[in-house]
């Protein structure tokens, strides 16, 4: 599974070569001074497809302070994995993951940190946090380092948790259920009532009796049986999906 998002990702760092003297506090550069200055090759490590928005210009700012502080500013649209498991669909919640790094600098070289802390790095817009099937309830960030052969590297980890809204599947699916189970139940009950009034009372089961239970298992068996096909069908399905996104 996949998910997408819309992005302002903000690098900041300091290079003490382009510091600087005079009347301009802060030096605004253009697109075209980007490619002429170092900037870090930060990479997304979950990521499947990224965007870099050009209209109506290339979607980017770059700032550099006296100090040699370095702020770098560009919006993306980024397609990143969310490994999914759905076994309590659709009560179920996810924490969607998107990892970034250097490419090729280890971490003897570069050493990424949150500017702002744990708390205040990632930050989303309330009109953002309620999407078509989820609810946005939070977001935690983190640091990590692993090692290949080419040497260790830093990884910065934002978990996005999501929780899935159930009105959908409460009216099309939970309620037309549970109704039809119920008015199911009451039409054999009523039958069985109205079939006993008709008789003398007597201690033991008749043959009406034994009919109206083989048919209240009937039902109940449905009930069963719709449920077992459901849960080895999905669970199957995941299977199918944890095997082609192998």
């Amino acid at each position: 599974q996949e998910y997408t998002m819309d992005v302002f990702f903000r690098q900041t760092w300091i290079d003490e070569r382009l510091k600087f003297e005079g009347p301009i506090e802060i030096l605004r550069l253009n697109n075209l001074m980007v490619s002429k200055i170092w900037t870090p090759d930060t990479f997304f490590r979950n990521g499947k497809r990224s965007i870099s928005h050009n209209m109506t210009t290339p979607n980017k700012l770059f700032r550099i302070m006296q100090n040699g502080t370095i702020l770098y500013t560009m919006r993306l649209t980024i397609n990143a994995e969310c490994p999914m498991r759905l076994m309590n669909f659709p009560m179920d919640g996810h924490a969607c993951p998107l990892k970034f790094g250097s490419y090729a600098y280890p971490i003897s070289e570069i050493v990424y940190t949150w500017k702002k802390g744990p708390l205040s790095s990632v930050e989303v817009p309330q009109e953002s946090s309620s999407l078509l099937q989820y609810d946005l309830i939070g977001q935690t960030v983190s640091s990590e380092r692993l090692k290949s052969n080419t040497g260790e590297y830093v990884i910065m980890t934002v978990h996005f948790h999501l929780q899935r809204k159930m009105g959908f599947f409460l009216i099309q699916t939970y309620i037309p259920c549970i109704m039809t189970a119920i008015t199911t139940f009451l039409t054999m009950t009523t039958l069985s009532i109205s079939a006993r009034h008709s008789l003398p009372k007597v201690s033991y089961a008749t043959a009406m009796d034994w009919f109206i239970a083989v048919c209240f298992a009937f039902v109940f068996s449905a009930l069963i049986e719709f449920a077992a096909v459901n849960y080895f069908s999905t669970l199957q399905a995941n299977r199918e999906l944890r095997k082609a996104a192998a």
